[in-house]
């Protein structure tokens, strides 16, 4: 099932999502203080384009640097990539088979927000990533 999610995921909306944050990563990237937020668009872009059976769950050791780049990843283009998944969770709420990628985008929202300090795990990994050991 999971498959074949991801395949009309792909289709419908995470191809284009993908290449907002591959443009992102790669703006980031060419100005070298912000590396690190082009390598986390990166990991979001491949996180996007196949969102069924993962999770994005926090890093235990994401520190006060990790908030202090979320500040400004928000102002640079978080914002925008988080417009761009609002954006398309409504073009797809308007057919009842785009409702649940409608849903899904939206849950993306908060990782185009503030990705740093986060991980990307699969599914049967996210819950015992939340349980502290």
């Amino acid at each position: 099932m999971r498959l074949v999610l991801n395949v009309l995921w792909l289709v419908l909306a995470g191809f284009w999502m993908a290449i907002g944050y591959v443009i992102a990563g790669i703006i980031c990237c060419i100005l070298i203080v912000t590396i690190p937020f082009g390598i986390a668009s990166f990991r979001i872009a491949g996180y996007v384009l196949w969102p069924f059976g993962r999770e994005a769950v926090e890093k235990p050791t994401a520190g006060a640097g990790s908030l202090i780049g979320n500040i400004i990843w928000v102002i640079v283009a978080g914002w925008w990539l988080a417009l761009g998944h609002l954006t398309t969770s409504i073009a797809l709420a308007i057919t009842i088979i785009g409702l649940p990628f409608a849903w899904a985008n939206l849950k993306l929202i908060p990782i185009s927000l503030f990705p740093l300090g986060r991980e990307i795990v699969p599914s049967d990994r996210a819950f015992g990533q939340r349980v502290p050991a």
